[in-house]
């Protein structure tokens, strides 16, 4: 995805959309209220960082931390898509399969050759091993 700073705040109402279901008008409450329960009645899947606070790229992340993750995650999804195949990333697709979940698993690529090389064979072995489902 690219990052473009004069489309930042550029919104186009969509065509045939009702205004009740846009934010213009709701205050915070609203749309947490609105969130909680589309959150409650089951999200297709969750792209989402492992990374806590404090926590980068380079972080490496602990067994523990992924378990953590997706039992949250489970309870309001069936699959999940995670961005990178190294430093601990890896274990993602492991143990979403652990808990039954689909996943989308990508190899983070970047200006760093070794790396997108490490990236790319983890993705391999992890889609040869059978736990990604789309790559």
């Amino acid at each position: 995805m690219s990052f473009r700073k004069e489309r930042l705040l550029n919104f186009k109402r969509p065509e045939g959309i009702r205004k009740e279901l846009l934010y213009d008008e709701k205050s915070p409450e609203d749309i947490k209220s609105l969130f909680l329960e589309v959150l409650h009645g089951g999200v297709s899947g969750f792209c989402f960082s492992i990374y806590e606070e404090g926590q980068k790229p380079g972080t490496l992340i602990s067994e523990v931390q992924v378990r953590r993750r997706m039992q949250i995650l489970k309870r309001y999804t069936n699959s999940v898509r995670s961005f990178s195949c190294i430093e601990g990333n890896e274990l993602v697709p492991k143990i979403a399969k652990e808990f039954g979940m689909k996943t989308l698993v990508g190899a983070w690529l970047g200006t760093d050759k070794e790396k997108n090389l490490q990236e790319i064979m983890s993705l391999i072995q992890l889609a040869r091993d059978g736990y990604v489902d789309y790559a």
